[in-house]
């Protein structure tokens, strides 16, 4: 819960800070255009990486697979895509960071350890007992 309020208190102020310092040596203008630069390339690769995650999730989906690391993936772009749009350097960088894949998987999978699995055991044996058999069929009496 700290961690939360410290988090809401100080990005504010840090982001400010370090708005003020580049806006003191490019200007102010450039600054403003630059903030809004780095949210648009932002947003546009965090459209493309998310497409392409959304893709994975239905193939996988397709083949009968939980695609849990996936949606770990995605709710980490989601992130990502926030951090982009916020104004200031530092959540760009932050988002800018975590666009690179080697560097969101490594965070999934250190998540994952850290995080254990709650809820039961998903059996997949069933799906592959039953069978469906189609065609078509009619009734004479």
């Amino acid at each position: 819960m700290w961690i939360i309020l410290l988090l809401f208190v100080f990005a504010p102020l840090i982001e400010l800070y370090f708005l003020i310092q580049v806006g003191s040596v490019i200007g102010a203008l450039p600054t403003i255009l630059l903030s809004i630069l780095t949210a648009v390339i932002g947003g546009y690769l965090v459209r493309r990486q998310g497409l392409t995650v959304l893709m994975r999730v239905r193939s996988m989906l397709d083949r009968g697979e939980t695609p849990a690391l996936e949606l770990l993936d995605g709710a980490v772009l989601l992130v990502c895509g926030f951090a982009l749009m916020l104004p200031g350097f530092v959540t760009d960088a932050v988002g800018f960071v975590l666009l690179v894949p080697p560097v969101r998987h490594a965070l999934i999978r250190r998540y994952v350890k850290l995080v254990p699995v709650q809820g039961g055991v998903v059996v997949q044996e069933e799906r592959t007992t039953r069978r469906t058999i189609e065609g078509d069929w009619r009734r004479e009496d």
